[in-house]
């Protein structure tokens, strides 16, 4: 192990044999930290906490904090990481809120400076929250989504796979896949193509997605109508039922 002398490491914690370990930070007696992860100095990690491999923490980070959620009462909830995660300066991740109960945070992302995870989310794969933004209780973030600026999600939101949340919006629905949404309150203003060109989306899909757009909010369907019109396409591609599944499961309705 490379554990500066000044690091503060309770008794039983479990750390692999190669992570680093700054000065003055502080590991939790429930922690369990796994192999090549990186942890700079002034950084906390505490309660039930796990932590996978090849992650990094950056100074002043605080990852497994108590719940703010005032229904809290002290009940064993905990925080499980997956790995190559990279969670910059400042930036808060707490635990879940009731027994049994723990925040998840998948592969691959990347949290940049002052960004808070409230508790009981579900954070996918491959994603980016910027700075300042902020993710209440029990949000949902699929796979490749993007969070940009101060944005603020409303708990128990979703904000779909290869969506994007534009800089310092307010996200009080959720945010269907494969969309894009910005403002306060956030409207969905057309669909992710950059997005989906990055991740080489086939050129069928992306038009798929922009049919998607078309009927869901350019066109004189009401709900119900739009998503018996989505359901005739479903077997073309797989787009439409991610789509389609995102509406029927949502418990907020969609930006």
């Amino acid at each position: 192990m490379n554990i500066h002398s000044m690091a503060i490491i309770e008794r039983g914690a479990q750390i692999a044999d190669d992570v680093t370990i700054g000065p003055f930070a502080f590991i939790g007696g429930n922690v369990a930290i796994g192999s090549g992860t990186v942890i700079h100095h002034h950084a906390s990690i505490e309660g039930y906490t796990v932590l996978g491999e090849h992650n990094i923490v950056f100074p002043y980070a605080c990852l497994g904090g108590q719940t703010q959620d005032l229904k809290y009462v002290g009940d064993r909830t905990g925080l499980e990481i997956g790995n190559h995660n990279i969670f910059r300066e400042y930036m808060t991740i707490h635990a879940g809120t009731n027994e049994g109960s723990v925040t998840k945070i998948g592969h691959h992302n990347a949290f940049l400076a002052y960004v808070h995870v409230a508790h009981d989310c579900i954070i996918g794969n491959h994603i980016i929250v910027s700075s300042l933004a902020a993710l209440a209780g029990y949000v949902r973030v699929g796979d490749y989504a993007n969070i940009a600026w101060n944005a603020g999600v409303h708990q128990f939101c979703r904000v779909g796979d290869y969506a994007m949340l534009g800089a310092s919006s307010k996200a009080l629905m959720d945010v269907l896949p494969f969309m894009l949404a910005e403002g306060q309150p956030a409207r969905t203003r057309y669909f992710n193509k950059i997005n989906l060109q990055r991740h080489q989306f086939a050129q069928t899909d992306i038009e798929h997605v922009k049919n998607i757009y078309r009927i869901l909010f350019h066109s004189k369907y009401n709900r119900s109508e739009a998503l018996k019109q989505l359901e005739q396409y479903q077997q073309i591609s797989d787009v439409y039922g991610t789509v389609i599944w995102a509406i029927q499961s949502s418990q907020r309705g969609f930006c």
